[in-house]
């Protein structure tokens, strides 16, 4: 890899650039935190050939959504199967709108 390639992976949201001390502090929550989400299967982190696990920014954006539950009062599990079902809703939503904005130009040809 050339140091282009690494620095294209900055931009790269699916990246596993975090190991899980760093992860855990940049949501100020604890290492066992994420085992918990990851046992739940909110989140599954790549491991590193020495078989560390490696988080991407999307990964603790969505352990940061089930902290923010968590602090809230909601089980763990409870809180992961929340944040899946949301995760759910919106690519639903996404593809509802891809078919909404497709069907739309048939739908609004003149009547004759």
């Amino acid at each position: 890899m050339t140091a282009d390639d690494s620095f294209g992976r900055l931009d790269d949201d699916d990246y596993p650039a975090y190991t899980m001390g760093r992860a855990a502090e940049m949501l100020g929550t604890t290492q066992g935190f994420l085992r918990a989400v990851g046992e739940a299967r909110l989140i599954t982190p790549l491991r590193s050939e020495g078989g560390h696990r490696r988080y991407s920014r999307y990964q603790l954006r969505i352990a940061a959504r089930a902290r923010e539950l968590v602090d809230q009062g909601t089980p763990i599990e409870a809180a992961c199967r929340i944040v899946i079902l949301e995760d759910q809703l919106e690519e639903a939503r996404r593809i509802n709108a891809e078919h909404h904005r497709i069907a739309k130009p048939a739908d609004s040809s003149p009547a004759g």
